[in-house]
């Protein structure tokens, strides 16, 4: 069935060149197959409307790849409905590659989602892997996760290491560790590097940092950026301050302006001040406050440069950075602009909870950020998920039974039954995924207001 590059083995010999008049002769007396085999050899030559012909002879004798060619030949160079009619006669003998051609074209094309689900319903059933894991995308956007885990399924088992990393995370949403951890690997053994990273954040999150190591090294290999960053965390712990600036540089090449940021407190530790500049400069330019804060202080403390140090206080405390807004206040008394200062020193942003939390928390929030937006779905910071996390982790240290957690926190802090409750509920869902829906970005915003209401009236800073 192959023409030009088409994946699959020819049902027939390739024609050679010499074989025109044998062909020709076989072609002209009605014979199917070596009318499919003479428009093979005239597409080899570049003769389109040739092997067009000679596919349509074949076609009308019976040649289901002719009738294939013949679509694909109607899509790169006719019309769209010729095309959706040649697919359409070969899928409907029970050809899965022209069943699948001819559902992207019918949902991609026309927009007709109920026809391309027929056809790829027909293709997966036929053995097709790349119909299979459309299949699955259909079902999950129309919201029949089981369906959908059961495509995913077929479409893995076939060595779809997508489908496989797919089955990974709709397990995990469900609350089957075990299953989600199963696809997980199968997907990394595939050479899925987001899988294996998935599976060092699981790790982490269970408490193992040493098998979390060993997959985020496994996906670093790929140039997995976030698993450079978990690396160069874990270099930092072990004070390993060289191997913990090639991992945040790595992470930092690919855009991300927390790795940036590491980079250039890794590189002010090894009194390398030029590329501290550099790192901070760029996550500062991309519009991180604590990098623009720190590159300020940097460019004075270093450079004697107070314009630029100004300058990016300013940046940093109109983005809302606490500790900026004082210092820029402070520069601008001494060089005499008293009437901005006071604006900065009178007013500053509230001071943000620069508290880090525990790596598992941190690698728990990240999962529960990445499966929220799989498939397009919202959009939760990781870092307002680990503040909700830690927070209810800092509150419930003292507690050694935590059977009746939420009437201990309501009676010591006063807080609403409600509000507590809700956060519980939240931090739930994020520990214990299928225990709760994850929570949506209004209410994660709604819960950071409660976070913090408690720890201000716990005293927790």
């Amino acid at each position: 069935m192959s023409w030009q590059g088409e994946v699959g083995l020819p049902s027939v010999p390739a024609p050679r060149v010499g074989d025109e008049p044998e062909l020709m002769a076989a072609a002209l007396a009605g014979d199917a197959e070596a009318a499919h085999r003479l428009g093979k050899l005239f597409a080899q030559h570049g003769d389109r409307a040739a092997a067009r012909h000679w596919w349509e002879r074949a076609a009308a004798g019976g040649n289901v790849d002719s009738a294939y060619n013949l679509g694909i030949w109607h899509e790169k160079h006719g019309s769209l409905e010729d095309a959706v009619t040649w697919y359409e006669a070969a899928a409907s003998t029970g050809d899965a590659e022209a069943a699948t051609n001819l559902a992207l074209l019918l949902l991609e094309q026309r927009g007709d989602v109920g026809a391309a689900r027929v056809w790829f319903e027909s293709a997966a059933t036929g053995g097709s892997r790349t119909a299979a894991r459309r299949l699955a995308l259909m079902c999950e956007d129309a919201g029949e996760l089981g369906t959908a885990r059961e495509w995913h399924r077929r479409a893995a088992e076939g060595g779809d290491a997508a489908s496989a990393h797919d089955l990974g995370f709709l397990a995990y949403c469900a609350g089957e560790d075990a299953e989600a951890v199963h696809w997980w690997e199968c997907a990394a053994r595939g050479g899925h590097a987001d899988s294996a990273y998935c599976l060092g954040l699981y790790l982490h999150a269970s408490r193992d940092p040493e098998g979390a190591e060993a997959y985020y090294r496994l996906a670093a290999r790929s140039e997995h950026p976030g698993a450079a960053s978990r690396l160069g965390g874990v270099a930092l712990s072990r004070g390993d301050l060289r191997a913990a600036r090639a991992w945040f540089e790595q992470a930092a090449n690919a855009g991300r302006a927390h790795d940036q940021r590491m980079a250039g407190f890794v590189c002010v530790e090894l009194d390398d001040t030029a590329a501290a500049s550099h790192w901070f400069g760029r996550a500062a330019a991309g519009g991180d406050a604590e990098a623009a804060f720190n590159y300020g202080l940097l460019l004075i403390a270093e450079f004697g440069d107070l314009a630029g140090g100004q300058h990016w206080f300013r940046q940093a405390a109109r983005a809302g950075h606490h500790r900026a807004a004082v210092e820029l206040g402070g520069l601008l008394s001494v060089v005499g602009e008293h009437r901005e200062a006071q604006v900065w020193l009178s007013d500053p942003p509230p001071p943000s909870w620069a508290r880090p939390a525990e790596p598992e928390l941190t690698a728990r929030a990240e999962l529960a950020a990445s499966a929220t937006r799989r498939r397009d779905g919202a959009e939760l910071e990781v870092a307002d998920l680990a503040e909700v996390l830690s927070t209810w982790d800092l509150m419930t240290r003292p507690l050694h039974d935590h059977s009746e957690v939420l009437a201990w926190l309501v009676e010591r802090s006063g807080a609403h039954a409600s509000a507590v409750e809700h956060l519980a509920s939240v931090r739930g869902a994020l520990v214990r995924p299928g225990s709760a829906p994850w929570p949506s970005p209004g209410e994660l915003q709604h819960v950071l207001v409660t976070a913090r209401d408690l720890r201000w009236r716990l005293g927790i800073r």
